[in-house]
């Protein structure tokens, strides 16, 4: 599981500046997710009025947390996990399409990045800020319940089985990408074709910035006690590129002296201990990209510059080495760069 922070779009505004956009450029924001959302559009040449696009934003948004908030009881997946059966369960076709890539990166990630973690998230209080560090036997009883392998998904109909029926699904990794997907889809659909989306630091550009400029997004150096702008992307391409960043520097916690990352490995049960300390995505579908910069941060620096270069992925990696932060860009982030 990866947790959200609002540090991509801190990085952005130090790029777009707090001024007043400019009269074919506005900007719409507000709470969503259990974050924020910042909208960038360019409106020259945009006949739906702003008050629409503003009243489908908020709706598009009200109807993805209707299906995938773990944090809402009456939400489709919530219901999903409070059915302990082996039988197959009818899940809509939004679902079925992110358990497939989650499936996916799952196998191709030699299982660390896996969407039945939360037991675990839960138990080391990452996901109500009460940390804490548990016992050996209090992982292992949970690490049987663990493991996309216990899900299974038809590859035809929009349905899954639980192998085990204690099993539990969390879609939050990939659901913000998701869901700046969708938004982006739907700014298409209202004739917006200018536009930065962004949820949590999650973000998806198109076209240009309302000068004709390509929109700039920038990376955050990973360090925990400062917030310092480490390094710019200009966004080159206007068909459309998901922007996603995850890091283990904003999310730990420190107990008699070691540090515990957010990110944990479902195999062990504990989180992860390597160097890597910031993945950044570049992709043209935003899920993809949001479940593969888990992924990638989960598995650590070596293992995840060999993944980025058999995926062929558009992938910057910041890591430790010795006392001083090295840069890895695979070939093809260097090659659209």
């Amino acid at each position: 599981m990866k947790i959200k922070s609002v540090y991509g779009w801190l990085s952005i505004a130090l790029l777009l500046g707090c001024q007043p956009p400019p009269p074919s450029e506005t900007a719409l924001s507000g709470e969503a997710q259990g974050t924020t959302y910042h909208i960038k559009l360019v409106m020259a040449g945009v006949a739906t009025p702003l008050a629409e696009i503003r009243r489908q934003v908020s709706g598009t948004l009200a109807d993805i947390d209707a299906q995938l908030s773990n944090y809402r009881d009456d939400s489709a997946i919530s219901r999903l996990n409070n059915q302990e059966t082996r039988e197959w369960l009818p899940v809509s076709p939004e679902i079925s399409g992110l358990l497939r890539i989650a499936q996916h990166v799952y196998e191709r990630s030699n299982g660390c990045y896996d969407l039945t973690v939360k037991p675990l998230f839960d138990l080391w209080g990452f996901s109500r800020h009460q940390n804490r560090v548990p016992d050996g036997q209090e992982i292992a009883r949970l690490l049987p319940h663990i493991g996309m392998a216990l899900l299974e998904i038809d590859p035809v109909q929009p349905r899954i089985r639980k192998k085990d029926p204690l099993l539990k699904i969390d879609l939050s990794s990939i659901a913000q990408g998701y869901s700046v997907g969708v938004l982006a889809q739907r700014l298409d659909a209202l004739g917006v074709s200018n536009y930065l989306v962004e949820i949590g630091g999650e973000m998806v550009v198109k076209g240009r910035k309302s000068n004709g400029k390509d929109w700039r997004v920038g990376v955050e150096t990973p360090t925990p006690l400062s917030r310092e702008l480490g390094k710019i992307l200009d966004i080159t391409e206007q068909r459309g590129t998901a922007v996603m960043t995850a890091g283990t520097y904003r999310h730990y916690f420190t107990d008699h002296g070691k540090t515990y990352s957010h990110i944990i490995n479902p195999k062990t049960g504990r989180p992860v201990t390597h160097h890597l300390l910031s993945v950044t995505v570049l992709h043209d579908d935003p899920a993809w990209a949001d479940a593969w910069d888990t992924a990638l941060l989960c598995v650590g620096e070596a293992e995840a510059m060999r993944i980025a270069e058999a995926e062929h992925l558009k992938v910057l990696l910041i890591y430790q080495q010795g006392q001083t932060l090295a840069e890895y860009a695979s070939k093809a982030f260097a090659a659209g760069q």
